[in-house]
Order: C-alpha cells, then sequence, then structure tokens
C-alpha cells in the first residue's frame, strides 16, 4: 500500500494506491496523521490506484471523515473502481462520501 500527500494550502490530497487491507491498515493509520492534523480542511481521497478495500480500511476513511466533520473539513473521493463503489454500495458507505469521478 502506497499513500502520498500533499498539502495544497485550503486542501489535503492522499492518493492511496494498492491494496488497504488488515495488514496494511496498521501502516496506513500512522501514514495518515497529516490528514487528521488538517482535518479544517477539503480533504481529497484519490483512489484511482486503489485496488482493495477492507472492513480495516473502510474504518480508516470513516476515522477522517469523523474528524473532518468535528473539525469542519470536507472529505472527497476521487476515481473510486467499480469494486470499490460496490463496496460502498453494500456498506452505506457510498452516502456518507462525496464521491467524485473525475
Amino acid at each position: 500500500m502506497e499513500i502520498n500527500i500533499t498539502n495544497n494550502g485550503d486542501s489535503m490530497v492522499c492518493t492511496l494506491a494498492g491494496r488497504l487491507d488488515t495488514p496494511a491498515s496498521l501502516q496506513v493509520s500512522k501514514d495518515i496523521q497529516p490528514l487528521l492534523d488538517n482535518a479544517d480542511k477539503e480533504i481529497i481521497l484519490d483512489c484511482t490506484d486503489l485496488e482493495y478495500i477492507s472492513s480495516s480500511g473502510l474504518r480508516i476513511l470513516l476515522g477522517i471523515r469523523k474528524e473532518t466533520a468535528r473539525k469542519g473539513g470536507k472529505v472527497i473521493l476521487k476515481h473510486i473502481r467499480e469494486e470499490i463503489r460496490q463496496v460502498f454500495l453494500m456498506t452505506g458507505f457510498y452516502n456518507l462520501f462525496e464521491i467524485q469521478d473525475s
């Protein structure tokens, strides 16, 4: 799992690549700290190269969403694959996030 976070002033962009599964989630939990520290901004999660997400990965995204809601920020998911979109639909997460395809 690879994560790249860029601070663009009024927004944070995080690209996710690989499998956000249980083994990866331990490291990802640490790697996303800059997003949580800047949760008052718009956080864009670019999922173009995200291949898989497990319940542990969903929990991480929910934690980001909760922190942005608490601090007045916003989370946008971009470019999610159809397989991941189906996971979001089945779990009810689809309605929790703003999802953009472009």
